[in-house]
Parts: structure tokens; C-alpha cells; sequence
């Protein structure tokens, strides 16, 4: 049973985790500011979603405290460069 969650939540987290740079990328792409803010709002929902994820993987003893430290500490500076990113890019009404 644990190798089944072990890959049933590698693979999520792989997928969420995957999302937030897509979503970035997308957004981007997109041309306007409304699409961007909107994408990277997206992303980081993908983002709350694998930190969940991990949480899950901890508390089925997946991840060890030293994996989840430094997972941390990813998700928290990603976290705070896209509320940054978020604010720089402002409103529609701002830039347009």
C-alpha cells in the first residue's frame, strides 16, 4: 500500500507543482494584463495545492522533516515572487 501512495503522490505533486510554471508561462503569453493576472493568480493556486500535497506525503511519512524544511522554504519564496510579481504588474485599469 505505501509504494501506491508514494506514486499516486509523487505523481500529483509532480502535476501540481508542474502547473505553477505553465501557468506563469501562459499568462505571459497571453499578451494583456488581465490574462496574465489572472494566470498568475492560477499559479498560485497550483502552488497552495502542492504545499497541501506535501503536507499529505508528510503525514503519511513519505517525506522526512529535512525534505519538508527545505520544501519549505522553496514554497515560501515562490509564494512571496509571485504576490510581488502579482503587485508589480498592478491592475488593468492601471496599465491600460
Amino acid at each position: 500500500m505505501g509504494y501506491i501512495c508514494q506514486k499516486y503522490y509523487g505523481y500529483t505533486d509532480g502535476s501540481s507543482a508542474d502547473s505553477i510554471g505553465a501557468n506563469i508561462a501562459e499568462g505571459v503569453g497571453r499578451g494583456s494584463y488581465q490574462d496574465n493576472r489572472r494566470f498568475i493568480k492560477r499559479a498560485r493556486g497550483s502552488l497552495n495545492e502542492t504545499q497541501h500535497r506535501l503536507r499529505r506525503a508528510y503525514m503519511r511519512n513519505l517525506l522526512t522533516v529535512e525534505q519538508v524544511d527545505k520544501l519549505k522554504l522553496i514554497i515560501d519564496e515562490l509564494r512571496s515572487k509571485l504576490n510581488s510579481y502579482l503587485k508589480s504588474i498592478g491592475n488593468v485599469s492601471e496599465k491600460e
